[in-house]
């Protein structure tokens, strides 16, 4: 940087060549300093999940489960349900988990898929748990072909097949057959496009009937009128749907691509989330993104070495790490204001501390959730810039973890041994490029922005 500031000054040949080699080394040395930071202090932490198994189950907390999907060719409707799966079948009380699955393309073939996960999950929960199943999503399982399978690994193995059939066949025609479910796809009429439909919510399993997991389908309205904050803003409506239905204290936030490795997972988060002594300011524990069908030389850079093993045990000795997206349990409190100031609601039933002790299939659970779910009802109010996940950039997650931070929340890092979780890295440079600009150009966004 020395030589290029001195040629600038002494020297007059070439000095646009000069100058943007000294704009490069200013940036670069910028970066250099400000990613010092995180190598001063880095944490690493270990997690004892089986000393919270050994508690009664009446201290553990509910968990309510969101995951995110939008178009049904993009992301297949066989990948949410194995993520679904995966989540639904935790070394956790069934009875406390309710997993909502937000549709912005409010596709039939998903919802269909769902139904067909809901029914198969009756079997493949109980198996999971009774031999003490490590790989939880039915298609990894099934895939790895093992010679000490029962027949009862057979028989399932085959279920699941006829399931993958099914919604595939579906997949393949573009449409489910209406004649054979009376009112369930009623609404998936001419004039129903994935821009401009009502709100739709199916509580397609219930707890309070079995001891199983819950499991709704939502599709959020969606007007061309009205803007929609894509994923922040599903997001969003599952955080109000959940108010109204579940309200549990904890959230996992997952990408649908992204499944369950581990049925311990919720417990190492209750391992700090439920912590007397830091519990009152931690907003959310992080787990890093693993990825498989990364070839040997990850020739695009996909696995995210440097982001998840180096910045993020870093970024744990400051504040802590920041929000990346997906594999991420919440505290539901975080959501509505600094730790010393709650933010209220506009509704009592969206309010954080409330116990939902009313039926979730209830007519005016439903018709709450329907209208909180709405395109127009956040118009005047906070949900976006002092509650819930933040608009204004193209990475939310970054910008909803860097609010959160400057509201005075902190953040842990948990990195066990056995992945917690496990998606899929693009494959094509398209879409690697693709990815990367927009990442890109919404840090930019937050750089020249005003935030504080």
């Amino acid at each position: 940087m020395y030589h290029h500031a001195h040629s600038l000054l002494t020297e007059h040949t070439a000095p646009l060549l000069t100058s943007l080699l000294l704009i490069s080394d200013v940036v670069l040395a910028f970066m250099w300093a400000s990613t010092t930071s995180l190598r001063l202090n880095p944490v690493h932490r270990t997690e004892y999940p089986e000393k919270y198994v050994a508690k009664p189950e009446e201290h553990f907390p509910k968990l309510d489960v969101f995951i995110c999907t939008a178009d049904p060719y993009k992301e297949p409707p066989m990948m949410v349900a194995n993520t679904v799966l995966s989540v639904m079948a935790y070394g956790y009380p069934s009875d406390k988990i309710s997993v909502y699955v937000s549709d912005d393309g409010g596709s039939s073939l998903t919802l269909f898929a769902l139904m067909e996960a809901a029914k198969f999950s009756e079997h493949w929960l109980p198996f999971c748990k009774k031999n003490n199943v490590q790989d939880r999503s039915p298609e990894v399982y099934f895939s790895l072909k093992s010679s000490s399978w029962t027949e009862e690994a057979e028989n399932l193995k085959t279920m699941y097949e006829d399931v993958k059939e099914r919604v595939e066949h579906v997949v393949n025609i573009g449409k489910v057959d209406q004649d054979q479910f009376h009112e369930v796809f009623d609404l998936w009429d001419h004039k129903f496009t994935p821009q401009d439909h009502p709100s739709i919510i199916k509580v397609l399993q219930n707890n309070e009937t079995e001891t199983m997991p819950n499991l709704i389908y939502v599709s959020r309205e969606k007007s061309r009128a009205t803007p929609h904050h894509f994923k922040a803003g599903a997001l969003n409506t599952l955080l109000r749907v959940s108010s109204v239905m579940t309200n549990s204290p904890v959230i996992l936030t997952l990408d649908c691509d992204m499944y369950s490795n581990s049925p311990t997972t919720p417990l190492r988060a209750l391992c700090y989330l439920s912590d007397p002594k830091i519990n009152s300011g931690l907003g959310f524990v992080q787990f890093p993104q693993r990825f498989q069908g990364i070839n040997r030389n990850d020739i695009y850079a996909s696995e995210l070495i440097h982001p998840f093993d180096i910045n993020m045990v870093g970024y744990d000795g400051l504040m802590g790490p920041v929000h990346v997206g997906t594999g991420c349990f919440f505290n539901r409190r975080v959501f509505y204001g600094p730790p010393d100031n709650l933010i209220l609601p506009e509704l009592d039933e969206l309010r954080p501390n409330r116990i939902a002790d009313k039926p979730i299939k209830s007519q005016s659970v439903l018709a709450l959730a329907h209208d909180v779910a709405g395109c127009n009802y956040e118009h005047n109010t906070n949900w976006g810039s002092k509650i819930g996940f933040r608009y204004g950039s193209l990475v939310e997650d970054y910008y909803t973890g860097f609010m959160l931070h400057c509201e005075g929340w902190r953040s842990m890092y948990c990195r066990p041994q056995r992945a917690a979780f496990y998606g899929s890295a693009p494959k094509r440079l398209t879409d690697v490029v693709w990815q990367q600009m927009r990442w890109s150009i919404g840090l930019l966004e937050m750089a020249f922005s005003s935030l504080p």
